[in-house]
């Protein structure tokens, strides 16, 4: 197992308090794995964080940093945002157990995944929660809804655990990797260009139709190579545009 779990992170983002921070790292050491990344924590480092983490020290000193959790999860090719609300935002729902087990598959092949969590008082937002390939959602009372963040933690690890000691979960079949979060958002931000250029909108707003092609590439999980055929066919979209327009960059 201590193999396969260094490939998962487990994603902070803006943390208020730093005593969850060392909650956090406690919960998952005690279920074997040690990387905790930080995404723009509001109070880090912190006295509180060393005594909550109760001895979790390699935890800590493997510990990074990041600016945001697009940077935290640059190099990954997976990512599962915990939430408690919806948010508007049309992500595939997973139990943690459902979760857990898309996890242990995927770590098999292996590739980096993410596990993010969100502020304690508001969670993940909207920009966030659409850097993810699914929401987990931990099943709860409807009228105490809320875990405290480590708690989540917590309930994440032990599943994690019980899927990965489980060898009747296979990886899916051989084939190159899906592209990281990093050139996923190189993509996007290509694709979602072209479409200003070539007037796809025509004036309505584009929200709605980048979030619903967010969804669509996020199932499709496309690889690096497909991402470059990609990326010329858009590049070839936008020489027609510039052409159409009287401006040939060619």
């Amino acid at each position: 197992m201590s193999s396969l779990a260094t490939h998962l992170r487990f994603v902070l983002s803006r943390t208020s308090h730093p005593g969850n921070i060392g909650s956090a790292a406690r919960a998952i050491r005690t279920m074997g794995f040690d990387r905790l990344v930080l995404a723009a924590p509001q109070r880090y480092p912190h006295p509180q964080v060393e005594a909550m983490a109760a001895g979790a020290d390699d935890v800590l000193a493997k510990l990074t940093v990041h600016a945001d959790v697009r940077d935290a999860i640059a190099d990954c090719t997976l990512a599962f945002g915990l939430s408690a609300r919806r948010r508007g935002i049309a992500l595939r729902e997973l139990t943690p157990r459902e979760a857990a087990g898309e996890i242990a598959a995927a770590l098999r092949q292996p590739v980096e995944v993410a596990l993010l969590f969100g502020n304690e008082q508001s969670g993940l937002d909207n920009d966030e929660l659409l850097l993810c390939h699914a929401m987990v959602r931990i099943p709860s009372v409807a009228d105490f809804s809320s875990l405290n963040l480590a708690q989540a933690v917590q309930v994440m690890a032990y599943e994690l655990r019980l899927a990965l000691q489980d060898e009747s979960i296979a990886p899916p079949a051989a084939h190159d990797p899906p592209a990281a979060a990093a050139e996923m958002e190189e993509f996007y931000r290509h694709l979602f260009a072209t479409l200003r250029a070539i007037d796809f909108h025509k004036g309505r707003a584009a929200m709605t139709i980048e979030q619903r092609l967010r969804r669509l590439f996020q199932r499709a999980q496309p690889d690096s190579r497909e991402l470059r055929v990609l990326h010329g066919i858009l590049a070839d979209a936008e020489r027609m545009a510039r052409l159409a327009h009287g401006k040939d960059g060619a």
